[in-house]
């Protein structure tokens, strides 16, 4: 009776495996797209909310890209140093220079690393990547600190980033490097 009761046992299991192997697929087959996808125990994607409802400006924007790049934000003034399995290393505010490039995929094309901005104030670290009707488009940082605002009246491409955030630049940013461009 013991092997008689043990194969009754296993027939009665597997038949609930496969019944309930049946009903997952038809769940999973009629559920809403999206429901029951994985969920990012990190921080939020750009275009969700804060626990009081705002978006969090910090979180790297979704369609920025993949891969290990620099993304910056036209819009948000904001530049992200992508690592690996797309691990934001940093994010910071940046003051952009008052031509913007378009969006897009670009490179780091030159670097410099002590110059006179085209406003005339000494930069440090300076990391290229395009050009807009001739003016080069570029982060930096100021040699005394400062990221002021861009006077509309100068055609200016530097992108102007605090100093530690453009040592961190300085050592992410190599020639080659991508930079991705999001409006």
């Amino acid at each position: 009776m013991a092997s008689g009761s043990a194969g009754f046992v296993a027939g009665l299991t597997l038949a609930a495996l496969a019944s309930v192997g049946f009903l997952a697929y038809q769940a999973s087959a009629t559920a809403p797209e999206g429901l029951g996808g994985p969920h990012a125990k990190s921080s939020p994607i750009a275009g969700t909310a804060t626990p009081d409802g705002r978006k969090d400006p910090t979180a790297l924007p979704a369609g920025s890209g993949t891969g290990v790049r620099v993304v910056y934000s036209v819009g948000g003034d904001r530049v992200w140093l992508v690592g690996e399995g797309d691990t934001v290393k940093r994010t910071f505010r940046v003051s952009p220079g008052s031509v913007d490039p378009a969006p897009g995929v670009y490179s780091v094309t030159s670097r410099s690393n002590s110059i006179t901005g085209t406003d005339g104030t000494p930069v440090e670290h300076v990391v290229r990547f395009t050009e807009v009707e001739d003016i080069t488009i570029g982060f930096s940082a100021a040699v005394d600190g400062s990221t002021p605002l861009p006077d509309p009246t100068v055609k200016t491409g530097g992108i102007r980033e605090s100093r530690a955030d453009g040592n961190a630049m300085w050592e992410f940013a190599t020639i080659g490097r991508l930079v991705a461009v999001i409006p």
